[in-house]
């Protein structure tokens, strides 16, 4: 398999109302790559924020007032270490001062995540389909922390038309062990990829992954896959 990972330039500035599928047919009409069957657009959250207006007005020198917003976001406060906030959002994800992201927008605004990330990404894929006819799967894309490391990284926080989550327990491996546990976020890994030429300050919040196996396709599959039970998780 081979994968080609390609920024999307050119894009408006987005705004309140912005019909982002446009958007990206145009940009990726005209100055490419021009898109095809099976290939897998990543978009960032933040413009998908922008074009839904879920943005909010802050003050960008004190961060103590943010809290009121941030607690109002989430469903679950996890932890609190000054101005940190870890908690768990409507949507389920665990993350920083609930996803609230103050970078790549006007100084005293803050962009709240969608508020149906998947629902974003299919209508972004149902017009692609019924403007072009090429059949492409989309993936929102974000930046979140990860636990016991430094860092981040670019993570699917909604996804139309491709496997959030490929399951190959039951499989076997390169020596013919099966595997028992191994299930393969898919979406984390494309969105991962994407931010690569995306980066976080470079103005292309668009990237189109290429090569990817075609089982990987399908239709019905939701970011909410990815998201782990209480139940199921040793550490809440």
């Amino acid at each position: 398999m081979t994968l080609e990972v390609l920024p999307v330039e050119g894009m408006p500035e987005i705004g309140a109302g912005t019909d982002l599928g446009a958007a990206i047919i145009e940009a990726t009409t005209e100055r490419g790559p021009e898109l095809r069957d099976r290939d897998v657009l990543v978009v960032t959250q933040k413009i998908v924020s922008k074009a839904e207006d879920a943005m909010v007005d802050v003050d960008p020198d004190d961060h103590v007032s943010h809290k009121p917003i941030v607690e109002r976001e989430s469903v679950r406060i996890l932890r609190r270490r000054g101005d940190l906030i870890i908690s768990e959002t409507k949507h389920g994800f665990v993350c920083a001062n609930a996803g609230i992201d103050l970078s790549n927008v006007v100084r005293g605004r803050a962009a709240l995540l969608p508020d149906d990330p998947d629902r974003s990404a299919r209508r972004i894929r149902d017009q692609i389909l019924g403007r072009l006819g090429v059949e492409v799967g989309v993936v929102v894309s974000d930046t979140f922390g990860r636990p016991w490391r430094r860092g981040v990284t670019d993570v699917a926080i909604g996804c139309a038309g491709i496997a959030a989550v490929v399951d190959l327990r039951g499989t076997t491996d390169a020596l013919g062990r099966e595997l028992m546990v191994t299930e393969v976020c898919v979406v984390d890994e494309i969105a991962a990829a994407a931010d690569l030429v995306m980066g976080k300050a470079s103005g292309i919040p668009v990237a189109v992954v290429r090569g990817l196996a075609a089982a990987w396709f399908r239709t019905g599959s939701v970011a909410d896959e990815v998201i782990r039970s209480p139940a199921e998780d040793l550490f809440r």
